[in-house]
């Protein structure tokens, strides 16, 4: 390795569980380049987003902290760009990894999708800029695009078109003297909203498939019972999408499409991290895998986001995400590690890894994941904590313990599982006055977590609002009054 600091290449995909890859145990998928760059890298067997939408993840990465103490709760809503400020941009007053990174002499660079705010300029001290114009999209064809202050439409399938864009970066990249940090942020997998999607050139692997490593289950209650609270409390918004949520466990043309995404983009990285091969820089590149927050695609009888419920959950699949890390020089290669870790970590992690040091390191919840990319058995924390507007969650090795808010009309319950003995998370014990005293532990963890790791204008329990969007409005004008709204 050279002496000057590594490249980093954080991938970030858009949607896709842990157990969406071969090297993850799916053998329905086909993803060669992913499993290849698992052998010789880390991966994470335990890795969790705070959140189950992809704002709030992205928010979260970017700047180390939790959605309580950014604001971004959900999605941010593209349908109501003509209500954001001039020049939005939700992260705006933190101070970012892309910004730290080229403070420290890094070339930075965004390629894919952005979704924090406007995306017609770079934001957030990324230099090079390809994103796309709106964080949500119709098709993965046909995509407005931006690059670098010009703006055009993709034709070509948008992970190719972001796989090429990278590898363009990279051949500009490699007269240069400084390091680089590309995040690439493919808009895929995607595949329970597009019904008239084309088929591609990865299509026909699974047009056949059986589709056995998704669960058939009865739907939920607790989607059922979000399906008629979203139709009775806002009866503006579509309730098309959320009608079509309990069928789509049981719809083979939707998984398909879902998992012949992930291959789009193993090809993708397998381009990349050719590329990098090519130019004799890969021995000095950190590569970073992940994905912004998971996806339940049955499991526990529902199809999509932890939001997507009544009230929102938790469960293992809708924010277990891959996390893969790799660089010949920095980890033991081949090894699975089991310990709880988040996507917040990567922050830390980065910046560690590239030698910056943080103003405020007490501000962020996230820990460096250095020490385990050599040593599995080191003293690391035995917990990660979540949020979903009315959820609060503590996971630990023993325990999922999701805490409700209560102060609320719609008499929310807790969730407790013992993940030794009920690994698949079915059996809610929160009522069960045998184990009073761990959800009373459990629940002051949630609250000294939150206590110390909140803005006090962004704390939806205490009075605080939100960025730009909820999908629960109408319960927090319930608690906070009809005066509570959306801030920027």
């Amino acid at each position: 390795m050279s002496s000057r600091k590594p490249n980093i290449l954080l991938i970030f995909v858009d949607n896709q569980p842990a157990n969406m890859m071969g090297c993850y145990g799916n053998d329905e998928i086909f993803s060669p380049h992913l499993d290849e760059l698992a052998s010789k890298g880390v991966l994470f067997r335990n890795a969790f987003c705070p959140n189950s939408m992809c704002s709030p993840c992205r928010a979260s990465m970017l700047t180390g902290l939790m959605p309580s103490q950014h604001g971004v709760h959900t999605w941010l809503d593209d349908e109501i760009m003509d209500q954001w400020p001039e020049n939005y941009n939700a992260i705006a007053e933190f101070e970012t990894l892309p910004e730290k990174l080229a403070d420290a002499g890094y070339n930075t660079a965004l390629i894919g999708k952005y979704h924090l705010g406007f995306a017609d300029k770079p934001q957030n001290g990324f230099k090079h800029w390809v994103a796309m114009e709106k964080g949500t999209m119709e098709s993965f064809y046909d995509v407005p695009m931006i690059d670098n202050g010009q703006h055009h439409t993709a034709e070509e399938h948008s992970v190719d078109y972001f796989t090429k864009k990278s590898i363009e970066f990279l051949d500009d990249q490699a007269d240069k003297d400084e390091p680089f940090f590309l995040f690439l942020t493919y808009n895929a997998p995607y595949g329970e909203m597009y019904a008239d999607e084309p088929e591609h050139r990865y299509s026909h692997l699974y047009s056949e498939l059986p589709m056995n490593s998704v669960p058939r289950e009865g739907v939920s209650p607790e989607l059922i019972d979000w399906v008629l609270v979203r139709k009775e409390k806002m009866p503006d918004y579509d309730f098309d999408f959320y009608k079509e949520l309990p069928e789509m466990p049981n719809n083979l043309f939707y998984m398909r499409q879902l998992y012949s995404q992930v291959s789009m983009i193993d090809d993708g990285v397998g381009k990349v991290i050719a590329k990098l091969e090519e130019q004799g820089v890969l021995d000095d590149t950190l590569i970073i895998y992940a994905a912004d927050h998971g996806l339940s695609n049955g499991q526990h009888g529902f199809w999509g986001h932890g939001e997507d419920t009544w009230p929102s959950n938790m469960h293992r699949w809708a924010n277990n995400v891959p996390l893969i890390i790799s660089h010949p020089d920095l980890i033991e290669p081949g090894r699975e590690v089991e310990n709880l870790v988040g996507t917040t970590d990567i922050f830390a992690t980065v910046l560690d890894i590239a030698g910056c040091e943080l103003e405020s390191p007490e501000s962020i919840s996230g820990l460096s994941l250095s020490p385990l990319l050599q040593d599995e058995n080191i003293d690391f924390r035995d917990e990660v904590f979540m949020e979903q507007e009315e959820t609060r969650t503590i996971r630990t090795s023993q325990w999922l313990f999701m805490k409700r808010i209560e102060n609320t009309e719609y008499d929310f319950q807790h969730d407790l599982y013992d993940l030794v003995n009920d690994p698949d998370e079915r059996v809610n014990l929160a009522q069960d006055p045998k184990y009073a005293e761990v959800v009373a532990e459990l629940s002051a963890r949630v609250d000294e977590f939150y206590a110390k790791y909140t803005n006090p204008r962004w704390d939806l329990w205490k009075g605080g609002v939100v960025k730009s969007n909820s999908t629960r409005p109408f319960l927090w004008k319930e608690v906070w009054g009809d005066d509570w709204a959306p801030k920027y």
